[in-house]
């Protein structure tokens, strides 16, 4: 059920200019789906959208990078980290030796609003968040990526 409401949404913002979320819901519920607000908003976070600029003001798009390259990311990271750990608003990625950057270099690629910024070494990877909250959700989103969730 996920899987096809991520399409369809990724199919409406190609063919219409989508710019709030009530609107995505409509077009959603138009199609067969009845979701939340909340259910639509992690929906986009998920599919990593970003707002462009569109011919009446900003509209939702796909992220190109990601949407090429997602899967690419997901194997390099998978194949690279062993542990995710939390601590204050930094989150710590232990991975397999010489690997690091390869993960940070992910990270970085998918482009977290919620990340400040990045540090890798050989086998250790960390990430500087907003808050801590931040980098309890943003644990909890690398632990769903690893998982292909």
């Amino acid at each position: 059920m996920k899987k096809k409401r991520h399409e369809l949404i990724l199919k409406l913002i190609k063919e219409n200019e989508v710019s709030t979320q009530e609107e995505l819901i409509e077009l959603l519920q138009k199609n067969g789906f009845v979701v939340t607000q909340a259910t639509v908003s992690r929906d986009i976070n998920e599919l990593h959208l970003i707002k462009v600029q569109g011919k009446h003001g900003q509209k939702y798009a796909i992220n190109e990078l990601n949407s090429h390259n997602i899967n690419k990311f997901h194997t390099i990271f998978a194949q690279s980290v062993i542990s995710v750990a939390v601590g204050g608003n930094i989150c710590c990625i232990k991975c397999f030796a010489g690997t690091a950057n390869a993960a940070a270099a992910t990270v970085d690629a998918l482009n977290y609003p919620e990340v400040i910024g990045t540090i890798a070494g050989d086998d250790t990877l960390f990430i500087l968040l907003k808050t801590e909250d931040a980098a309890k959700m943003f644990k909890k989103k690398i632990e769903e990526f690893l998982h292909g969730e």
